[in-house]
């Protein structure tokens, strides 16, 4: 029998996953989950290439795990194998709590509760299943080991989940300016006072990468035209959710029936069983099944919207640097009122006003550290000619006044 499965993935070749531990995380039903949904919800609609899932993006992130702890021992940093284990574990589990279409449910069906929440209590759940297999890597996953480095690598502003999604998105959006040296960066980690720092020879690796995520976030992840249809997506939820507590019955699989007639929040998660176990049979296939049938619904918003989004019809977007005015919106909503023959109430499922922000470099987390060869660190807004403070840290904001057309 072959010591590790071999998955073929199209961004970094083959994948060795070890049998053991590793292999029983990626053949759980959880896991297997994430390759119904999408990595980037409804960016397909921009980048019709956009279709790979949570699923792949995991394997990537704990591929790229496997070569940052080689490189680190390789430096002389001594892990155990436990410890590899671990925190590749981790990384396999990091996104299992995201829901269909990513954020989409936590703004809607969901409330006070995030998809690392999420994540975090199905961990314990598997943890549980596997008789504390995982408990090494929940203690990193939750920051609470020793060596903190490791928890870096997992959740940081230089850690294996964004190297892999920021290679893996621009590879299948096409977007090929934003394509980072992964490899590079990796072999420039090392660890200093339990922290992770970067060898001042990949400084120019890690300017680019900073560029490549300002880039990747402002043309591909808040494209206007992607917020416009996650927000047409919402609202429809949001009036069904509306119509469910009316009382009308709705065609939705029985998962999404229990989110649609239950209040569901962080006290409902944490204290009844059913909510996760509903949770974790949700993925984007139940929003497009219900969405499809929604289209012929009697309620003259819901099928609108579901038609809007089937059929690509996506919200018009004014973007501006200021929000929109309250006459403005009052307007519009007078317009759609009149024109479907709604009141101004029920045109506001027809609206959204949205805030959008990036920053390239967040000073308030933990910050990516320039080790030279005196062996002093710097930040690397420091250590860089290109990065001062201010424009790493300058946080753009942007308005969209979205509508329906």
């Amino acid at each position: 029998m072959q010591s590790a499965k071999i998955i073929n993935d199209p961004v970094f070749g083959f994948i060795r996953v070890p049998r053991g531990l590793l292999l029983d995380i990626v053949r759980h039903p959880a896991f297997y989950r994430l390759s119904r949904i999408k990595q980037l919800g409804g960016a397909n609609i921009v980048y019709p290439g956009a279709q790979h899932t949570r699923f792949q993006h995991s394997l990537g992130a704990f591929h790229l795990m496997g070569k940052a702890i080689l490189s680190l021992q390789q430096k002389g940093h001594f892990i155990f194998d436990s410890e590899a284990e671990a925190v590749q574990a981790a990384i396999l589990l990091h996104d299992i709590g995201h829901g269909p279409f990513s954020h989409v449910l936590e703004h809607t069906l969901i409330s006070g509760v995030s998809h690392e929440d999420i994540s975090l209590m199905v961990m314990e759940q598997m943890n549980e299943e596997f008789r504390g297999q995982l408990s090494l890597a929940i203690k990193i996953f939750k920051d609470e080991y020793p060596k903190r480095f490791l928890h870096q690598l997992i959740s940081s502003q230089l850690d294996m989940d964004r190297l892999d999604y920021l290679k893996r998105d621009a590879f299948f959006t096409g977007v090929n300016e934003a394509n980072i040296g992964s490899s590079r960066i990796i072999d420039m980690l090392d660890v200093a006072d339990d922290q992770l720092v970067v060898d001042k020879k990949g400084i120019y690796s890690i300017e680019n990468y900073l560029v490549s995520r300002r880039l990747m976030y402002w043309q591909v992840y808040l494209h206007k035209t992607s917020v416009a249809a996650e927000h047409v997506m919402i609202n429809a939820l949001l009036r069904a959710k509306q119509l469910a507590r009316q009382g009308l019955e709705l065609f939705a699989s029985p998962a999404l029936h229990f989110f649609l007639y239950n209040d569901i929040d962080r006290q409902a998660f944490l204290h009844q069983p059913e909510c996760l176990q509903h949770y974790l049979t949700l993925d984007d296939n139940d929003i497009w099944s219900a969405m499809k049938v929604w289209c012929n619904h009697p309620d003259p918003i819901l099928s609108l919207l579901s038609r809007d989004f089937i059929n690509r019809n996506i919200f018009k977007v004014e973007m501006s640097d200021q929000p929109v005015s309250e006459d403005s919106k009052q307007e519009k909503l007078k317009e759609l009122a009149q024109r479907h023959h709604i009141s101004q109430d029920d045109a506001r499922y027809l609206i959204s006003c949205i805030e959008v922000g990036k920053d390239m470099y967040s000073l308030d987390d933990d910050q990516i550290e320039i080790r030279f060869n005196d062996g002093t660190t710097h930040n690397i807004t420091e250590a860089s000619d290109m990065l001062s403070t201010s424009l790493a840290a300058k946080k753009v904001r942007k308005h969209y006044f979205c509508y329906q057309r």
